[in-house]
């Protein structure tokens, strides 16, 4: 691959989703709950924007070690309306019996620690935390490409609850919080790093331009702005996958523009 490649958008259907998607897409008829952004093979990482009318189920992912593949992941707020929340971890660490009791009777939802939010903020979700993303939200997920989920609690929904692997692997403890962004260069900030992706805050001002070292897995997801990408024109709500080697395609602001940035550390 020597060009940068625009990824597809897929629109999923969900009974939490929103039917306003604007300015990201086009509203829709029916309630669409994720975009997922698809490449034309697999890629170590997955990226999608959630979109949220009522709370998501309690939920853990495990990690490689598991025995499943793993699902470390991280949210970036790019809407909130008044009220607005997540759920990472406890208020206070629990026992392991207590979590499973609670998830039997809903008691759970009282106990994680639920943290209102604001547009901007990035909460690093590592597997083994137990998580619900609430309602009013329109948020970024980047996270391992795997879709392994054992659901805790899901408010009476017919689905299926995996409270046994679920409190197997759960951490009780409590969760640090928003990520708090590190300075690294001009106009870049870096929000979240562990061994899966790394991922960076890119403002390109007007006129400007960002030539990026080549990485694996990178992709640029646009919030705000055009330009070009190379020869290619971007817009919000795109994600774009760049080569993995040789020079990279500049990316170019007509109008002021910004992006998450993330790639999977090479392995070693």
């Amino acid at each position: 691959m020597d060009e940068p490649i625009r990824l597809a958008p897929s629109l999923r259907e969900k009974v939490w989703g929103k039917t306003r998607l604007t300015p990201w897409f086009p509203n829709a008829p029916q309630a669409v709950g994720e975009v997922w952004y698809l490449a034309p093979r697999e890629l170590p990482l997955l990226v999608k924007l959630i979109f949220t009318s009522e709370r998501l189920s309690v939920q853990v992912h495990p990690d490689d070690r598991d025995g499943q593949p793993g699902k470390t992941e991280m949210w970036h707020i790019l809407e909130a309306e008044p009220g607005a929340e997540i759920a990472l971890g406890f208020r206070e660490p629990i026992a392991r019996e207590r979590l499973r009791q609670s998830a039997c009777t809903g008691e759970i939802e009282r106990l994680l620690n639920w943290i209102p939010v604001r547009a901007g903020e990035t909460y690093f979700t590592p597997a083994h935390t137990v998580h619900a993303i609430g309602a009013g939200l329109v948020l970024c997920e980047i996270q391992q490409n795997s879709d392994v989920t054992y659901r805790l609690w899901d408010y009476g929904r017919p689905r299926p609850i995996h409270v046994e692997q679920a409190a197997a692997i759960a951490d009780l403890g409590v969760h640090p919080g928003a990520s708090v962004p590190r300075a690294i260069a001009p106009g870049r900030e870096e929000l979240a790093r562990s061994a899966h992706f790394i991922t960076e805050a890119v403002r390109v001002p007007e006129g400007g331009e960002e030539r990026p070292q080549a990485e694996r897995c990178q992709l640029w997801i646009c919030l705000e702005g055009r330009g070009t990408i190379g020869t290619q024109p971007f817009r919000p709500a795109e994600v774009w996958l760049l080569p993995e080697s040789g020079e990279q395609p500049a990316v170019r602001a007509e109008s002021a523009a910004r992006f998450l940035r993330t790639w999977a550390p090479r392995q070693k």
